[in-house]
């Protein structure tokens, strides 16, 4: 596909995709999909965060999700089919980039141990910790002590 990607941040109208494309993924995937309900999603878009999509034509084919209270990436998911180019990347950084902006000295997340996810969070340098669980990993993030630099590109 040449279609060109747009990045944007996410609006309530997204929301029937962000959870078409949560539900469409391969990994970390959710036991019980209502799980993530519609509301929040709704919520993480202003009141407890901020949400980001990426589009090509007019389909939504990946989101993020940054939670402003705990300075954590709540979400980033792209639809199997577009995996591999950069999106997710993109899309993290629009998170990582606003929770440093609003003054956090770190990110945290947590994903599924030894999956893409997982190896994709370290290839990008986030700093791999204890294991929440006994399937979900955390990870961290420093903010860059150079100001101009873009926090999770190596």
């Amino acid at each position: 596909m040449t279609d060109r990607l747009h990045f944007r941040r996410a609006v309530e109208a997204d929301v029937p995709a962000i959870r078409r494309i949560r539900n469409a993924v391969k990994e970390n995937t959710l036991p019980d999909p209502e799980r993530v309900t519609y509301q929040m999603c709704v919520d993480y878009l202003e009141a407890l965060g901020r949400g980001w999509v990426c589009e090509t034509g007019d389909t939504v084919v990946g989101f993020s999700y940054a939670s402003r209270h705990d300075s954590s990436i709540w979400a980033v998911f792209v639809l199997p089919e577009f995996e591999g180019r950069g999106i997710g990347r993109r899309l993290l950084d629009e998170a990582v980039g606003w929770l440093f902006g609003l003054g956090h000295a770190s990110v945290s997340l947590s994903t599924t141990a030894n999956t893409r996810a997982d190896r994709f969070y370290q290839a990008l340098g986030w700093t791999r910790g204890a294991m929440k669980d006994e399937v979900e990993v955390c990870f961290s993030l420093a903010r860059p002590s150079d100001p101009g630099a873009v926090p999770n590109r190596h």
